[in-house]
């Protein structure tokens, strides 16, 4: 089982919002998840990323992959979070 982080789609029609989430890398992307890590409005101006560093450096010590997107958002989030 290969455990990625990746965004989970929420919101409505041309509203979106996204979760970072912990999931299998075969389960759909609405689908199953194991942990919320954070959370990325796209709306906002400029956009508004949260995410919880402890949850995240855990998940990424067990093995967990970040999808290429994730792993832009983590980069843009590091100033915040520091």
């Amino acid at each position: 089982m290969a455990v990625r982080i990746r965004l989970t789609r929420l919101g409505r029609k041309k509203k979106p919002f996204y979760r970072i989430v912990v999931a299998d890398s075969e389960s759909p992307r609405d689908g199953k998840f194991l942990d919320i890590v954070g959370t990325y409005d796209p709306l906002e101006d400029p956009a508004k990323i949260e995410i919880n560093d402890a949850k995240l450096q855990d998940w990424l010590g067990k093995g967990a992959l970040p999808s290429t997107t994730v792993k832009s958002l983590i980069k843009k989030a590091a100033p915040a979070v520091e």
